[in-house]
């Protein structure tokens, strides 16, 4: 082998020269280039050259051709490729081992029938060469000394280009770079030589430029078809070409896009329903009686309501909030309250819709079946060197590496206390930003009050003290979620490795989990103080509750004038818009800019010189994570939606515009502007799973609480039917019912403000505060007064009788609908009958040859099977 690799490096220039480096071929224009490694030669690192040497060595050992291209033909000068051809041998051994599934014979199920009015998804189809690139087959696992038993036209074709890079990536995984009597059997893998600079880069190649058709003929060209019906920006409204994508780019890939394009068209049905629900907050705006008072002159104008901080803030009047009040109803309102009642179902229907959408993809992708297969035989490189101790698998009865209990329990605490401590630093910085709320809280009603006169004359009735703590809070609190991000990224990594993992699976999903718990944290703190906390434990005038009690001065913030809804609205649209808008800019530009700089001097090149791997080692590399932080975001924002979504109904509308961009963004940076990734198999999203199954839970509750103690619509219904003074059924006097007085001398020095408003005056005795408690002189003043417990009834009611409803809804409707389709489930059981017959029937035909051989040296009559009746095959299955 080594010196048919020779061979074919050592062609003739003058044939070399007549062949377009922009090809996915050798010199010989017949073998496939199936993987590429690169390198820049350093002459004094004499280790390096001697683990190359090694490993290419092992990589012929395996199987494998090498053809390598010197520095003189590259555009730098100095970076050596070497292009891996997996022959046809190579192939087959492999596909037996990961017992990949291959065609044998083309799927005679009959379709179902015509969708009826199918007619009117014409304008979002693709061409059926682009959505059903190849036939479809029955399939079963490879199994080489069975080879005649497939349908191989074409041994070069047969196998397509992402199982051909799976196959040679599972070897480079696996190979040694020392020598065998070296002994050490911890030195093996790419991804080590990788991370040790032995290589620069292993990558599979593009099949062509993805703006053009290749010149090759015998090339696909898949990439421009994906780039034409799939990458671009006005392609939004077209079905997406996800066989195609599966083909391309493996399984795993192939199942999140059509995870994110299965949510985004459930989203539509959300953000239909959420817009209906604004709409009646915005067409209700004159049936607000309560604004209206707040507004009024002769209501809110002579409310005189007490300081919202200690010695710099003074009084003021309700009908200052009058803007803030009309906002508020658009969100708080009676719309609200079946708004977080439908997204409670609706999440329940995507979840279960996509359940049965993945289950038919397992089906067409032949992934039935597929966890097993990759827990039994598909260990982690890492897991095999790390693990020496050996035991037997009573599955497949062979001796496989294990990690020793004791040690696993011991890795599993030391990750989980490493978890608890990064996530106390989190709720510990976000302490310190509260505290940074109250301390400056004062220091700008102090500052805006002294220059309202001077310079702040046209920004002071925009910019409240209450607003300039909130923006320059919410930037201290983005500058620290990113710090941590960047370091828990690298944290998460590094104890996922040390707890060493069995299967690419399971550490994948080792990993989401302490990422995802990370982000829930980082991202959701904000927006669960401003919905639980903030305003909840403030104490009346007089009886303040500090921070760090009451020698620290920090008194613990109110609400926004308007309300804590309003502004948990506000927090979520900045923190959610801003993260969308920020991360599609991010992924979209970044990845774009880097190429354009790297590449700029190969752009001048004619396209046969400028070779296919310099083209796609000029491009970023996907990485093994990249997937997963796609995920993230996407799930980071399921929860935006969901968790919160009874404070902004027009959440899953900014979701909808989002994701519509975020499919064809990733789309293009896949296709332009990434290496092709390796492809890997993947029949679900995963742990993902399961943690949007959490957070649906998770946001009925939280959903709950928001309407009961978040919003006003509890009290505003208590009394209208319990503490009305009138005999219509409306809110007039809901105002001055709501808020309680206190006797301003009794104010201590600490709390008094400093300088009045020049309207105020000495027959001015008590102030207004937001709270249900006996007035000044009463025998209990300053307790809460009955309605604040009739109050509190109400809202305990309302969130066990909501919870109750929607958990009784969701799992009814999880148990109507069955997470396998039954024409799916009888297409599997379908196509396991037959794939047993024919298996029978092809034994059976090699038996008879057999026998017939043998017939002359035997004189009896033998015993033929097809005589006997028709085999039963798999009855179980059926």
């Amino acid at each position: 082998k080594e010196s048919t690799t020779l061979h074919w490096s050592t062609c003739s220039s003058l044939s070399w020269e007549k062949y377009s480096k922009d090809s996915v071929f050798f010199r010989d224009g017949v073998r496939r280039i199936d993987f590429v490694l690169s390198y820049i030669d350093d002459k004094d690192d004499q280790r390096k050259q001697e683990r190359r040497r090694v490993y290419e060595s092992n990589l012929q050992k395996f199987g494998l051709e090498l053809e390598t291209e010197d520095k003189s033909e590259s555009e730098d000068g100095k970076t050596y490729f070497v292009k891996i051809h997996a022959p046809w041998e190579v192939l087959t051994t492999y596909a037996d081992v990961l017992k990949i599934k291959v065609p044998f014979k083309v799927n005679d199920i009959p379709e179902n029938s015509e969708i009826p009015m199918n007619w009117l998804s014409t304008p979002f189809r693709l061409p059926e060469n682009i959505m059903h690139p190849e036939p479809d087959y029955f399939t079963a696992s490879f199994n080489k000394s069975k080879s005649d038993f497939f349908l191989i036209d074409d041994k070069e074709t047969f196998f397509p280009p992402s199982t051909r890079n799976r196959i040679v990536f599972y070897i480079l995984a696996r190979c040694s770079y020392f020598k065998d009597e070296c002994g050490d059997k911890d030195k093996k893998g790419i991804k080590r030589l990788l991370n040790n600079g032995t290589y620069t880069a292993a990558f599979p190649l593009h099949d062509c430029r993805y703006w053009t058709r290749s010149k090759d003929p015998n090339c696909e060209s898949e990439r421009y078809s994906l780039y034409k019906y799939w990458a671009r920006f006005f392609c939004f409204f077209k079905e997406q070409p996800l066989n195609l994508v599966r083909k391309y780019y493996g399984e795993k890939i192939g199942i999140y896009f059509a995870w994110l394009g299965f949510y985004t068209e459930m989203l539509f049905f959300a953000a239909v329903v959420g817009t209906i629900c604004f709409a009646y907050g915005f067409l209700t705006y004159d049936d607000n009686e309560w604004s209206k008072e707040i507004c009024s002159e002769d209501i809110g104008g002579k409310i005189v309501m007490c300081p919202l901080c200690d010695k710099k803030c003074t009084y003021w009047r309700l009908n200052i909030t009058c803007n803030s009040s009309w906002q508020s109803h658009l969100f708080d309102n009676v719309a609200t309250v079946f708004f977080a009642i439908f997204m409670g179902i609706w999440v329940t229907l995507f979840l279960e819709f996509w359940k049965r959408r993945q289950a038919r993809l397992e089906y067409e992708w032949d992934l039935v079946d597929f966890e097993e297969e990759q827990q039994q035989l598909q260990l982690r490189p890492e897991y095999e060197t790390k693990c020496t101790n050996r035991k037997l698998n009573r599955i497949t009865q062979e001796m496989e590496p294990y990690l020793p209990i004791t040690s696993k329990c011991a890795r599993t605490c030391l990750s989980g206390a490493t978890v608890l401590l990064w996530i106390s630093l989190i709720i510990a910085c976000i302490i310190g930003v509260i505290a940074y709320r109250l301390a400056v809280y004062a220091s700008f009603a102090s500052i805006m009050k002294n220059n309202t006169a001077t310079n702040l004359e046209v920004v002071a009735p925009y910019v409240t003290p209450q607003l300039a703590t909130s923006v320059t809070a919410s930037c201290i609190n983005f500058v620290i979620i990113m710090i941590l991000n960047l370091l828990y990224e690298r944290v998460a990594v590094k104890i996922t490795d040390m707890e060493i993992p069995k299967t690419h699976l399971e550490y994948e999903n080792k990993l989401t989990v302490k990422m995802f718990l990370f982000q829930f944290v980082n991202y959701y703190s904000s927006c669960f103080y401003v919905a639980f906390f903030k305003g909840k434990f403030v104490g009346y005038p007089g009886n303040y509750t500090y921070m760090f009690g009451s020698t620290s001065k920090l008194r613990n913030e109110e609400c926004e004038p308007g309300g804590c809804l309003i502004e948990l609205t506000t927090q979520l649209v900045i923190v959610m818009t801003g993260k969308q808008v920020w991360g599609n800019i991010q992924e979209a530009l970044v990845p774009w800019l880097m190429n354009w700089w790297g590449s700029r001097k190969a752009r001048s090149h004619p396209e046969s010189l400028y070779s296919r791997w310099e083209q796609d080692h000029d491009l970023q590399g996907f990485g093994q994570l990249g997937l997963f932080y796609e995920y993230l975001e996407m799930v980071i924002q399921f929860g935006f939606i969901t968790l919160f979504v009874a404070s902004f109904p027009l959440a899953p509308l900014l979701a909808l515009i989002n994701n519509i961009i975020e499919v064809r963004v990733d789309a293009w940076k896949l296709t332009t502007q990434f290496r092709r990734p390796v492809a890997a198999k993947a029949h679900s999203i995963g742990a993902w799973e399961e943690i949007l199954g959490g957070v649906a839970i998770l946001s009925v509750v939280t959903n709950a609480f928001i309407v009961a103690f978040t919003s006003d619509m509890i009290p505003r219904l208590v009394y209208m039917y319990a503490y009305r003074t009138h005999n219509e059924l409306n809110m007039k006097g809901y105002i001055n019912n709501s808020l309680s007085e206190f006797n301003i001398l009794k104010f201590s020095t600490d709390e008094k403000p400093e300088e009045y408003p020049s309207w105020f005056t000495s027959n001015i005795t008590t102030c207004r505060y937001r709270d249900y408690r006996y007035p000044p002189g009463h025998e209990k003043e300053y307790y809460h007064n009955m309605q604040f417990w009739h109050i509190l009834a109400a809202k305990l009611a309302f969130i066990i009788i909501m919870e109750h409803v929607v958990f009784m809804v969701k799992f009814f409707v999880a148990w109507m609908i069955p997470d396998v389709p039954s024409e799916v489930r009888a297409r599997i059981k379908r196509e396991r009958y037959l794939v047993q017959e024919y298996l029978h029937n092809y034994e059976v035909e090699k038996l008879k040859i057999q026998l017939s051989q043998n017939t002359n040296e035997c004189t009896c009559q033998p015993m033929i099977y097809p005589s006997l009746a028709k085999h039963e095959v798999l009855s179980e299955c059926l």
